[in-house]
């Protein structure tokens, strides 16, 4: 997925959906508040449409999906094509659906600095899944899952320098693994011991809102 100006889009959604924008120097400019156009005049109120769109945006460009695989997600979500605990909102099981992808699962164990970065990982091979070696990220993992470092990889030290860097910065940035997740430090390899629960972790994503707003297309 080809992406433009980060701190633009940032700027533009209002939401840090980058990594690159989870900076002191992105809070210092004002980025991502509503800020006055120029001559002092206040930015136009979003319709409840415009912001439903805003909220799919802020989605989209958080897990680097493009606009057909988004909609996709979403239609098999309403289609019951997902699988879905009893009880469970639509939101939830897209929610669900969209954390249990392998490439966002990587970075969540923090084998990688970015969810861009886990996606090159995977795609270059550097990930393997139940010990097989899969190189599609879109892949969905389920429960008891094992997640590692293909070993050939760590010994090549390309995924070890990426592992490290993403160390670094979850460090810096306070990030854990999510509740679902288990991490073997000693075997770099990570484990689905539940499926993702919506709500669990701190989002500013508006599910709702983006369910809504395919509703009306």
């Amino acid at each position: 997925m080809i992406i433009g100006p980060k701190y633009k889009i940032c700027r533009r959604l209002g939401s840090r959906v980058f990594g690159k924008c989870e900076t002191t120097k992105f809070s210092i400019s004002g980025s991502g508040q509503m800020q006055k156009k120029p001559g002092g005049r206040r930015p136009k109120q979003l319709s409840e449409y415009g912001q439903q769109l805003l909220e799919k945006q802020k989605a989209r460009y958080t897990y680097l999906l493009k606009e057909r695989q988004f909609a996709t997600y979403v239609k098999r979500v309403r289609d019951h094509r997902l699988d879905a605990s009893a009880g469970e909102t639509p939101n939830a099981v897209l929610y669900k659906a969209l954390e249990s992808r392998l490439d966002n699962v990587v970075f969540r164990l923090g084998l990688a600095p970015s969810r861009a970065a886990a996606r090159q990982m995977v795609t270059h091979g550097h990930i393997v899944v139940n010990g097989r070696r899969l190189n599609v990220p879109s892949h969905q993992l389920k429960t008891s899952d094992v997640v590692a470092i293909r070993p050939q990889s760590l010994r090549l030290g390309i995924a070890k320098l990426t592992e490290n860097n993403a160390a670094t910065e979850n460090a810096q940035k306070g990030r854990s693994v999510p509740a679902w997740l288990s991490y073997n430090e000693e075997k770099r390899e990570g484990k689905l011991v539940a499926a993702p629960l919506y709500g669990e972790m701190a989002s500013d994503l508006n599910f709702g809102a983006i369910l809504e707003f395919y509703s009306r297309v």
